[in-house]
Parts: structure tokens; C-alpha cells; sequence
């Protein structure tokens, strides 16, 4: 009876041994090889799910226009939830004149971890939304602000669940994430008499010239703009690859090989004036955009864009998915580099 008590007591110890250490609910999607010492480094998989939560909580806000109470309370949502998961933050806040000589109460929010480290990673995205829907057929819906859930939402949300994620996975390069302020404001297509210069990206051309850290130089930065609408698709742009063409092949080879190329295709396309033309034509560090292109109209924009039908029935897990495992496979490659 004793020998067959020790043999049951061994055999429960061994079972709760592979329940502890068997299972595991963060299964990694992938890992990439060490190449000091030939051990796997597990990456961990992104929640499309908590995602799209956080594109859902900026859009329950309302149109996060700049001077209106909803941005005020978007910003100081998007500060303490990056906070929560270990970053420093540093808002740069600044004034920015609109094509139409509005003042705007702007502010870059600008997350980092890892100050110290010398391989670091841009991560951008703009957290604003367009103030007229001007797209629209109807004369009038085209002054009412929009809800900009891919066209803003999206990205931010993905670089929240990054945040989240990489305050418990710890990595030994630097992350800066930089929230743009002021990007969607520039002249409406039903005022097409003005034209006025760089009405756009206002918050990426302020930051580029007044960087968060005098003589900041990221190896690269990637920009995120449209990444978690339905169906969609992301070509390679012509400013991403005239002025970091490595980091494009580098971030869509990636995606490709982890399965991801249906929505990261192969194709070479025109340029789009975006808060990446900024960082590299003034800040002169080399950035990338992954941005929504539209093969059906040839270019990058859906029919929700600038739109009323850009709200959260057209925001996709799938998508968000799709870019947020492939930065972070990104991520753990240089990492997994980093002497």
C-alpha cells in the first residue's frame, strides 16, 4: 500500500507540473531564433479582442476634435492608460493654426519605455479626428465631425494592446510611441477655393521640428494610419520606400511570412502626404507608413474615409490583428539583434 501511495503522490505532483508549466493561455504565435546561443524566443500574440476594446472606448468619447471637450477627455484617457502599463509620458502640448486661422490647443502624447536603450522603434499613429465629413454625397452631412474609427482610432488601439502587451513581456530595446495631435484638419474638399500649405499632420510637423528629446534618432520609425478597417489591404507606399526602403521590405517580409499577405501586399504605390513625409523630410529620421490602400479605386482611400460611415461596423479584429502580430514580430526581431 506504501509503495502504491508514493507511486499516486508521484503521479499527481507530475500532472499539476504540466498543468502549471503545460498550459498556457499566452501561447506565443511564433518565435524567432537566438542567433547567440540557437534557443527560441517566444513572441508573444497579440489580442485583436482587447484591440478593438480600445478603439471602441476612444470612439465612445465622440469626434476627438481639437478644442472640444471630447479631445480633452480622450487625451487624458489615452495618458493615464499608458501610464497603467509602465511608460513615461510626455505631453507636448502646442499651438497649431488651421488652414482657416483657427487656434487649436494641441498635444502630442509621446509613450516610451526603455529611455536608456540604444536600439529604439518609432511607433506612430495620429489620435484626432476629422472635424467634416466632407466626403459625403450629401451636402448636408458634410459639417458634421466624423467618428474616425479607423481614421485615427484604429492605430491608436493598436499601440495601446502593444503597450499593454510589452509592459509584461520585458524586451531590451527602446519603444517610443508618438501620438500625433491636429492631423486631420485641413481644408475641406467644399472649400476647395483655399489652399494654404501643409494644412496637415500639423502635430507631426510641429514634433518635427521640436523633437520630445533634443537629438532624438530612432533606427526607424513605422506610422500607422487606417489599420483595422474591413477587408483591408497595404501596399508599399512610394514615400516609405524613397526614404527607408529596407524597413519596408524588412516589415512586409515579415508579414508575409507569418501569413499576413492578404492584407500586406506586394505592389509598389504612389505617395500620400502623411505624418511619415514630415518625420522624414524635416526630422530626417527614416519612417515608414502602413497605411489602408484601396486597389478597387487605386488609391488610399475607402469609401469610409472622411465619412460618416467611418464608425466602429467597419473596424475589423481581423485586421487590427494582422498589423499589431506583425509589429510585434517586428519588435522581437530586433530584439532578438540586439547585442
Amino acid at each position: 500500500m506504501a509503495q502504491i501511495g508514493n507511486l499516486m503522490i508521484k503521479t499527481i505532483i507530475i500532472f499539476i507540473f504540466i498543468l502549471l508549466y503545460g498550459c498556457n493561455n499566452d501561447k506565443p504565435l511564433s518565435s524567432l531564433k537566438d542567433n547567440q546561443n540557437d534557443q527560441k524566443i517566444a513572441i508573444p500574440e497579440f489580442n485583436s479582442d482587447s484591440a478593438f476594446s480600445f478603439v471602441a472606448t476612444q470612439v465612445s468619447f465622440g469626434p476627438r476634435i481639437p478644442n472640444s471637450q471630447n479631445h480633452k477627455q480622450c487625451k487624458q484617457y489615452l495618458i493615464n492608460k499608458f501610464k497603467s502599463y509602465n511608460f513615461n509620458i510626455i505631453e507636448q502640448n502646442f499651438k497649431a493654426k488651421t488652414y482657416n486661422g483657427t487656434i487649436l490647443d494641441a498635444t502630442n502624447i509621446i509613450a516610451t519605455i526603455n529611455e536608456k536603450a540604444n536600439i529604439r522603434i518609432m511607433l506612430a499613429a495620429h489620435w484626432d479626428t476629422r472635424p467634416y465629413a466632407d466626403q459625403e454625397t450629401n451636402p448636408e452631412l458634410q459639417n458634421k465631425p466624423i467618428d474616425g474609427a479607423n481614421d485615427g482610432a484604429s492605430g491608436v488601439g493598436i499601440l495601446i494592446e502593444l503597450a499593454r502587451i510589452l509592459s509584461k513581456e520585458k524586451i531590451d530595446i527602446g519603444i517610443d510611441m508618438i501620438l500625433f495631435d491636429a492631423e486631420d484638419y485641413g481644408a475641406p474638399a467644399f472649400e476647395k477655393a483655399i489652399e494654404v500649405n501643409d494644412d496637415w499632420c500639423l502635430g507631426s510637423q510641429y514634433w518635427s521640428k521640436n523633437l520630445h528629446t533634443p537629438g532624438y534618432s530612432p533606427n526607424y520609425g513605422i506610422l500607422l494610419d487606417m489599420t483595422g478597417g474591413r477587408n483591408a489591404k497595404f501596399a508599399k507606399e512610394e514615400y516609405s520606400l524613397k526614404y527607408a526602403s529596407d524597413i519596408v521590405e524588412k516589415i512586409w517580409t515579415i508579414a508575409m511570412n507569418n501569413g499576413f499577405d492578404n492584407y500586406f501586399i506586394d505592389k509598389k504605390v504612389g505617395a500620400i502626404i502623411d505624418d511619415h513625409y514630415y518625420v522624414n523630410t524635416i526630422a530626417k529620421i527614416p519612417c515608414i507608413n502602413i497605411v489602408n490602400y484601396d486597389e478597387m479605386s487605386g488609391n488610399f482611400f475607402g469609401n469610409f474615409w472622411h465619412t460618416h460611415k467611418d464608425n466602429m461596423s467597419i473596424i475589423d479584429k481581423g485586421t487590427l490583428y494582422a498589423v499589431g502580430q506583425t509589429l510585434l514580430n517586428v519588435i522581437y526581431s530586433e530584439t532578438n539583434n540586439n547585442p
